[in-house]
């Protein structure tokens, strides 16, 4: 890259994609944002280039406008197809990455709950293997904060409740792991 030169929106968007998988949504709301800051920036330049008062540009577009904002949209779209068609861009892999990333922290609400967040759902089996291994899953995570120790009153036992809930695990799934295995 050449000092001064701007990397394209296809380079930010590899690059973004470099660095993690990133759900549709979430990658075009990122270039959306990339390719409007950088609207931005060039009519401001482009206003002080001309001699004129180079104000800050407006964060809200103006009715006259909207052909530019758009076409900001088209390109972004297009080049989501792009990266779509090429594998570049890919939710079953996202979804896969952020089920390894976070099972081993957060229980099934949680995860799904994300992916929500991304427009995105688990596949059945993918739902059913995170509901078999959640139980084990909430044991650990309390033993790594809490120790081996069961709780052995009331306000240690809200608090390891309220603990495993912040990290998505069910009622149903915590009363088991604060039960004694006897």
């Amino acid at each position: 890259m050449a000092a001064g030169k701007p990397l394209s929106l296809k380079a930010r968007a590899i690059a973004l994609l470099a660095q993690r998988e990133h759900s549709r949504a979430e990658l075009q709301r990122k270039l959306l944002r990339i390719a409007r800051d950088r609207r931005d920036r060039d009519r401001a330049a482009a206003v002080a280039e001309a001699g004129e008062a180079a104000a800050k540009p407006d964060v809200f577009a103006e009715p006259d406008d909207e052909p530019a904002a758009n076409a900001v949209e088209a390109e972004v779209e297009q080049l989501l197809a792009w990266l779509q068609s090429q594998g570049y861009l890919n939710e079953e892999r996202f979804v896969e990455s952020r089920l390894h990333l976070r099972s081993q922290r957060f229980g099934s609400l949680r995860i799904k709950q994300e992916l929500a967040q991304h427009g995105l759902a688990l596949s059945s089996e993918q739902a059913q293997g995170l509901r078999e291994a959640e139980l084990p899953r909430a044991m650990e995570i309390r033993r790594r904060k809490f120790g081996e120790a069961l709780p052995a009153d009331a306000a240690g036992r809200a608090k390891q409740t309220r603990f495993l809930a912040a990290r998505g695990f069910s009622a149903d799934v915590i009363r088991k792991a604060l039960k004694d295995p006897d």
